[in-house]
């Protein structure tokens, strides 16, 4: 049994390796406890330097000079996000645009490779958006989008994959670690279903990059998206990233033309002639502040080692689990118990959770609320402690046991 006490959370916290690199973080509030770095991560102390140095020096001094290097900052950091968290070799990553730009982009070039087949598969569960840009490409193209069902705490059955992806499945789109339940799923053996079919894969990484070990190259992996404000610290709006593999960058060709995209760029030539790497699946001008501030998120991710930020999210959640079976035995656990089978946060599910929800926030915990009835705990292995937990977890069953949470409106808001 667990040990509930908070000077076990703090023995914890003290035999912590990365625990140093919480301190790179902004925190101006010591009071507050942010368990949503599944959703927004916390500002790098570097990230300010470093975006008031582009902004003063780069753009104010150096003016169009700057674009002697600003030009590579997408590959730059898609290198580094590649090499240090994707499990991805140099020359397959790149940043820019949104997650649902890129998902559009990807899930075109793969339809267009697979001319002949008429199926995209997807589940239920996968993110709205996902499942919003699959089901525009088939209303246009007159193809079938295939919708397999999950459990929604549990995660997707491969047997219900296998079943569903045959030699008519074109694409088959998924998110590696679900956004509700944080549900992990078995990235080797969705994507020898879905090659053994003949089908290309692409995967949502927003939920596993930067938490999560996630091995593009050695599992096989044809296409991913993924965004950067989350577990990366890019800040609200960051672009985001695409990975397509080495092999397949001749082969496909994205549907949004651009100038980035171009071979000899700046020869300005008549016609599209796409350069032969990951840069043929660039658009238009970089957001360099946006990059510059992804870029500084990721060396602490590097810094810190996705093998050591993995060992601390399972042992994060995990302690959440456990202190939530004991002291709230009214919010029923809405993840994978399994930590082989979840990411980095928790869902707790409970007829007010809106309402506990906005408690724990007036209590200056900061959670977030995901439908139908779940609570969700995000804490960030890079900047979240176990005392944090124990703190949050502590605060909730209190808000619970007076029902103070009944003071709040049962009412949404726009924003959840």
């Amino acid at each position: 049994m667990t040990d509930l006490s908070r000077a076990y959370a703090a023995l914890l916290d003290a035999e912590d390796p990365i625990a140093s690199l919480r301190d790179a973080f902004v925190n101006d509030d010591p009071e507050l406890i942010y368990l949503d770095g599944n959703s927004l991560g916390r500002l790098p102390k570097a990230t300010t330097e470093r975006v008031a140095r582009v902004v003063r020096e780069e753009w104010g001094a150096d003016l169009i000079r700057s674009w002697d290097h600003w030009v590579d900052l997408p590959a730059r950091a898609g290198d580094l996000i590649g090499e240090a968290l994707l499990g991805a070799a140099a020359g397959q990553v790149a940043v820019s645009d949104s997650t649902t730009v890129n998902l559009y982009k990807l899930a075109v070039a793969a339809l267009d490779a697979r001319p002949d087949r008429t199926v995209i598969v997807t589940d239920d569960d996968n993110f709205p958006t996902d499942r919003y840009v699959l089901e525009g490409l088939a209303a246009q193209r007159g193809l079938e989008l295939r919708v397999v069902r999950t459990d929604i705490d549990k995660g997707l059955d491969l047997d219900v994959l296998r079943d569903a992806v045959g030699e008519d499945t074109a694409l088959v789109s998924l998110s590696h670690v679900a956004y509700r339940s944080g549900a992990l799923l078995d990235m080797a053996a969705v994507n020898e279903i879905v090659h053994g079919a003949g089908a290309l894969v692409l995967w949502d990484l927003c939920h596993s990059a930067g938490a999560v070990p996630v091995r593009l190259d050695a599992t096989g992996a044809d296409l991913a998206i993924g965004c950067t404000y989350k577990y990366l610290g890019g800040g609200p709006g960051a672009p985001a990233f695409l990975y397509v593999r080495q092999e397949l960058q001749r082969r496909l060709r994205q549907p949004i033309w651009g100038w980035f995209g171009q071979r000899d760029q700046f020869a300005m030539g008549p016609s599209y002639d796409p350069v032969p790497g990951i840069d043929r699946f660039l658009v238009g001008t970089p957001a360099v502040l946006g990059i510059a501030a992804v870029e500084e998120g990721v060396r602490l991710l590097a810094e810190a080692g996705i093998e050591r930020l993995r060992a601390k999210g399972v042992a994060l959640t995990g302690y959440v689990i456990d202190l939530a079976r004991e002291w709230l035995p009214e919010l029923d656990l809405a993840t994978p118990a399994d930590p082989e089978r979840r990411g980095s946060h928790v869902s707790l599910r409970h007829p007010e959770a809106w309402r506990l929800t906005q408690a724990l926030i007036a209590a200056k915990v900061i959670p977030d609320y995901r439908t139908p009835e779940r609570l969700r705990l995000g804490p960030a292995p890079i900047s979240t402690s176990f005392t944090d937990v124990w703190d949050g977890l502590d605060r909730l069953r209190r808000i619970v046991a007076d029902r103070s949470y009944e003071g709040f409106s049962s009412e949404p808001s726009r924003v959840t």
